[in-house]
């Protein structure tokens, strides 16, 4: 039988930096927490999360015969604080784009170092396999935690000993038996900097998440106008949020990405929201070509522009925003009234 250190050393070879073993089980707790998660509503609009509840709360409920999950895991730490990034940017009359989005998507990336791990697995060992990244219906972080890659955290993401905050995931479902690893502790300790520095207060208790409140769902996930109450906290996030993760102090270990794919592009690193924001539906699929943030669309991305154009205190934006209140969308022409109102 093939063993878990020669799995382990192909998939380094395929540019994995951590690798770890589970059971294709995951404790009934788990599944009760979705619910409870989605009986609150906390999953606002994300209605995918919902309608395959019933095949996530398990690996073997998505896939029966499955008998063990390889998790991995790819750093993708920044080159600065996105802390200081964002005043700097904002200073500026510059965007806030999430770390992770600043390049070629993730999941085009991972799931092929997946797949060709997966095809030597299925050759070495004659047993089935199944490749996953995060738009399949997969607990990807309790699964992570299980296999010992790290911990979720307060804030509900995963934290590494190794690499803090900043790793991709993914995972390979085989029907092979391997001996699982050690599930990773929590080590948050009493520590709260990540509830305390998030700024529309989306964490109700440690640990639990209302995504309705969170930055990165209203910029990414959300389809309709962004609540004002939440619109100031947002500054000049355009694309997701990485306050949370940047604040974690196991961001000492943090490993500067490797991955020329996971490297800011210059275009994407601060872009100017007087730039982003005469962007038409061709420009925007040229910008953000191979990147995560063209899923969303055109019209939710310049609806982020202008609530970043309404918070940025520049007044030479005013003509910017004002050339937006004529635009096709609708979300676009309210978010770009709310900016005129904020500029005048």
């Amino acid at each position: 039988m093939i063993g878990k250190e020669t799995i382990r050393t192909k998939a380094h070879e395929l540019g994995f930096d951590v690798i770890g073993f589970t059971h294709a089980q995951l404790p009934e707790k788990t599944g009760h927490d979705l619910d409870t998660y989605l009986e609150k509503g906390h999953h606002g609009d994300m209605d995918w999360l919902a309608g395959k509840a019933n095949r996530r709360r398990t690996p073997v409920a998505l896939w029966p015969e499955a008998k063990s999950v390889i998790v991995l895991g790819v750093n993708y730490g920044p080159k600065h604080n996105p802390l200081k990034e964002m005043k700097a940017f904002s200073n500026e009359s510059r965007a806030m784009i999430s770390v992770y989005a600043r390049n070629q998507d993730y999941h085009d990336v991972i799931k092929k170092r997946l797949k060709a791990l997966a095809r030597w697995l299925q050759k070495e060992s004659s047993e089935y396999v199944k490749v996953f990244v995060d738009t399949a219906p997969v607990m990807e972080k309790p699964l992570a935690q299980q296999g010992g890659l790290g911990w979720q955290g307060k804030h509900t993401n995963l934290v590494s000993q190794k690499f803090g905050s900043w790793l991709f995931l993914g995972e390979i479902y085989t029907t092979l038996e391997i001996e699982p690893d050690a599930a990773e502790i929590d080590h948050c300790g009493s520590c709260t900097a990540c509830l305390d520095i998030c700024p529309t207060n989306a964490f109700p208790e440690p640990y639990k998440i209302d995504a309705r409140r969170c930055i990165s769902y209203l910029t990414i996930e959300h389809k309709g106008h962004i609540p004002e109450e939440f619109r100031k906290a947002i500054g000049n996030r355009i694309y997701g949020c990485d306050d949370c993760l940047s604040v974690c102090p196991w961001n000492k270990f943090a490993k500067l990405a490797e991955e020329p794919a996971f490297l800011p592009r210059d275009a994407l690193d601060g872009p100017k929201l007087a730039e982003l924001a005469q962007l038409d539906d061709v420009q925007f699929r040229k910008m953000f070509s191979k990147t995560s943030i063209k899923r969303s669309g055109r019209d939710r991305f310049i609806r982020n522009v202008m609530i970043a154009v309404g918070n940025s205190g520049d007044t030479s934006l005013i003509e910017v925003a004002q050339s937006r209140r004529n635009d096709k969308s609708e979300i676009v022409r309210e978010m770009a009234s709310w900016a005129v109102s904020e500029l005048s």
